[in-house]
């Protein structure tokens, strides 16, 4: 039978672990966020791709102008969803190493550290790029007088 102290130090873990698990849940949350975004920008791009046939000299450099701003964004919600996602994995490797410090009773600390420094780094990155598609979509919005 199990020890006090060992289901004690295994709920001291739970508890530590608590705050990533959740960091994780809204790093959850931004990637849906990123995804859906990604599939509109893909859905539009394809609606300009397939209506290229009969249009003004005019419509047709507009066209390709909007379609080069959507590859753009596509990149960089591309990069978003990447680093936000390493983000997410160095969040599941310091939640894993609080288990395996406390299990075989080794120092994880510097560990735990570097891999939370990395993954607020990574997630950092991940909504600059963000910010970014942000800017450059909102910047792309024409207003047309009928």
């Amino acid at each position: 039978m199990e020890s006090i102290s060992s289901i004690s130090t295994v709920s001291h873990v739970i508890q530590l672990a608590v705050a990533p698990v959740f960091l994780l849940s809204g790093v959850g949350a931004i990637l849906a966020v990123l995804i859906n975004r990604l599939g509109r920008i893909v859905d539009r791009y394809r609606v300009l791709e397939h209506n290229n046939s009969g249009a003004a000299a005019g419509e047709e450099s507009l066209r390709r102008l909007e379609m080069a701003i959507l590859a753009r964004r596509a990149r960089l919600i591309h990069w978003a969803i990447s680093l936000c996602t390493v983000g997410a994995l160095f969040i599941c490797i310091v939640v894993a190493a609080l288990f395996i410090g406390s299990m075989l009773h080794v120092s994880v600390s510097q560990l735990i550290a570097l891999m939370f420094i990395a993954a607020m780094l990574s997630l950092i990155a991940g909504l600059l790029s963000f910010l970014r598609e942000i800017t450059l979509a909102t910047g792309n919005i024409h207003v047309r007088k009928n």
